[in-house]
């Protein structure tokens, strides 16, 4: 706390100087209402959220986590700041999402889900969601939906600088710089991101009770603990590399290069009773992501390539003491992941009414995953895991068709291929038209199969992987209204409302066994269905004022409609344990030249923890509602732009869980000081 005073007695005197100078205004931008006539042939009949740059560079401490938890109406299920962060995708579970990263997929092989919490924002300048049977047009296995995340050239003119300093409670740090340089040709990129703090927030323990006594000890009353997050600490950095050239001639060459070095104890549950300092629970990770990329553009047609490498590694440690003072392995798990990716697409328009497109990829993982500490029945230690190879291959071709200004038609076949098992072909059929030009009222629909293949883990983890697993299939059916209004510079009204359906069979869970550890089983044929809403407003006020308000709010019921596998088994007719049935964001900002106000808000409802609903054993997760709130000033120098921001997260200091016996903060609060230097520039 000290120094975040101390970076305040900074601030005013610079917000004071900077009175003396002109200001530098911070402009939320009035866009003019898209003519539905003219939109995207790619985009016919998709339903697709994207996020504006305002919203991913907000601050550097948020993560895609965050973006996604206050931008969109998608369950994120948070372990806390700095640990794992996954979504629930139209009520399907978190390997039901795809993620690509410039067009390759980042989804962990093993477990087939992508951990949000270590994707800061500040490294993404594109994202968006495709809903549903959206995300047929890019890949597939996405019985949820995908998310797509690109990084662009920053269109530098020589060099360039920015730098961020963020300081926040709980002794939090976090550091942010990018180094640009660019010309007519050539754009280069540096970007590095380091975050670490003890995370050792306190909070209210509901999981228990202490008594109060009086002089005879008798329990006169009880009340909640008040404890401190332990053995929660991180230290993230990141490192992004990015060369792009243009010879102006219609080919573009990209290279981009994210190195991840994270350093993360795993929190005690609230549960827990034991001393710290008698065990250490930790998990390392180190990530290279890598690709070259080639455009090739022409008036009528485009031919691009891509070819990348991942390579991962994860060490998770669970020591104990053992009673005299010296810590002992109980897991000592390492995994290897290595992927090879090879991308080739293209596009070819017909006039205006036809457009083809044809893409083929090829993902090529290795795995070695290994427990390096299991005892054997003689004493000694023995090596448990596997080593397995598997290509994922998927192609798809696709006809997109407006035969007239109003009305476009879209056709996707797409096919799957992993290890040696093909999926059948995969249709989609999108359809969308202009029903009302005055208020440009657009209807969309859309239907579409699709499959995904059990994860490496689901296969072969030892002990518990099952070989004989079936591959997931569905149907996912869209239908939504839309429409925009407006008047340019004055204000625009934007808003959509979407119903979908979908039936997923042979879905994949794991479960305990008699034998004393846990197994996947396709045991459920669930139905997820809802109402998905969506509205944008931005007014120009005053003079040098304007509000900006969007909001979201999803209904997902997903209800588990298999057979019973027990007499007892409770779980037919309920819904899934960890989806909230609603969901709803809030974001509101306000600005006066440059001074700009933001205020962000967040809600989900009740969320049980078991599949059967019961909450007579760990009950069910409470709603709950989170409330930010920003304050930032943008101040010019003749030697440089700085911006200033305050924020305050959990502004009402609610109590809440996101996940069983995993505390999360209270209020806190964090100090960002940014600044650009003006090489070269004219003052």
């Amino acid at each position: 706390m000290k120094k975040i005073l101390f970076i305040i007695c900074l601030i005013v005197p610079c917000i004071a100087m900077a009175q003396k100078t002109r200001s530098t205004a911070w402009h939320l931008s009035i866009p003019e209402v898209t003519v539905y006539g003219q939109r995207p042939m790619k985009e016919i009949g998709a339903q697709v959220t994207k996020f504006d740059s305002v919203a991913l560079k907000e601050n550097i401490a948020l993560s895609m986590a965050d973006v996604l938890t206050f931008n969109s109406a998608i369950f994120v299920k948070n372990y806390g700041r700095a640990t794992l962060s996954t979504v629930a995708f139209r009520g399907t579970s978190p390997s039901h999402t795809q993620v690509s990263w410039n067009g390759m997929k980042i989804n962990n092989p093993m477990l087939g889900m992508t951990d949000f919490s270590t994707i800061p924002s500040y490294f993404i300048d594109d994202a968006s969601l495709l809903h549903g049977t959206s995300s047929v047009n890019e890949t597939g296995g996405g019985l949820g939906g995908a998310v797509k995340l690109s990084t662009k050239p920053a269109e530098a003119e020589g060099f360039g600088m920015h730098f961020v300093q963020g300081i926040g409670s709980f002794k939090t740090f976090d550091e942010f710089l990018r180094l640009t340089y660019g010309n007519e040709h050539w754009q280069t990129s540096t970007r590095v991101v380091y975050s670490s703090s003890p995370n050792d927030y306190k909070y209210r323990n509901h999981d228990k009770k202490e008594n109060i006594y009086d002089e005879d000890m008798n329990i006169i009353d009880q009340y909640y603990p008040i404890e401190r997050n332990r053995s929660g600490s991180f230290k993230d950095f990141h490192f992004l590399q990015e060369v792009y050239y243009n010879t102006r001639k219609g080919d573009r060459l990209g290279f981009n290069a994210w190195y991840i070095n994270s350093n993360r104890e795993l929190a005690m549950l609230t549960v827990d009773h034991g001393d710290e300092t008698d065990f250490e629970n930790r998990q390392r990770e180190q990530t290279f992501r890598s690709l070259l990329s080639w455009d090739h553009l022409r008036e009528d047609w485009k031919l691009g390539a891509k070819a990348g490498y991942i390579y991962t590694w994860v060490g998770y440690d669970y020591k104990r003491d053992l009673g005299n003072g010296i810590m002992a392995h109980m897991t000592r798990s390492r995994s290897h992941i290595n992927t090879f990716y090879g991308q080739v697409d293209g596009e070819y328009y017909l006039g205006k009414k036809w457009l083809f497109t044809a893409n083929l990829s090829l993902h090529q993982h290795v795995v070695e995953s290994e427990d390096k500490n299991i005892l054997r029945q003689d004493g000694n230690k023995a090596i448990v895991g596997y080593r397995k190879g598997r290509p994922e291959l998927s192609g798809s071709v696709s006809a997109k068709w407006k035969p007239i200004d109003r009305l476009g038609l879209s056709v996707v076949f797409r096919e799957d291929m992993f290890g040696k098992e093909w999926t059948p072909i995969i249709p989609a059929f999108f359809i969308d038209g202009v029903i009302s030009q005055k208020g440009n009222i657009m209807a969309k629909a859309s239907v579409s199969r699709n499959f995904r293949f059990p994860t490496l883990n689901d296969l072969y983890f030892l002990p518990g992987g099952n070989p004989d697993l079936k591959k997931e299939s569905g149907w996912t059916y869209d239908a939504g209204l839309s429409f925009a209004v407006g008047k340019e510079g004055v204000y625009s009204l934007s808003g959509s409302v979407n119903w979908f359906e979908s039936y997923v069979k042979d879905w994949i869970i794991w479960l305990p066994t008699t034998k004393g550890f846990f197994s996947p089983d396709n045991i459920k044929d669930v139905h997820a269905y809802g109402v998905e809403l969506k509205a944008d407003l931005n007014v120009a006020l005053a003079k040098d004022w304007q509000l900006g308000l969007n909001g979201t709010f999803s209904w997902t019921p997903s209800i588990n409609e298999g057979e019973p596998r027990t007499p007892a088994d409770q779980s037919v007719g309920k819904q899934l344990p960890y989806v909230p049935e609603y969901s709803s964001t809030v974001t509101g900002r306000l600005t006066w030249r440059s001074w700009s106000f933001l205020y962000k808000w967040c809600y989900y409802s009740e969320r049980y923890t078991m599949s059967s609903n019961d909450i007579s054993l760990t009950g069910k997760l409470p709603p709950y509602f989170m409330s930010n709130v920003t304050l930032e000033k943008g101040l010019s120098f003749k030697w440089a732009d700085l911006s200033l921001k305050g924020t305050i997260n959990n502004l009402f200091n609610e109590e809440y869980l996101s996940v069983l016996s995993r505390p999360m903060p209270g209020i806190n609060f964090e100090v960002f000081i940014g600044i650009t230097p003006k090489w070269g520039k004219k003052k």
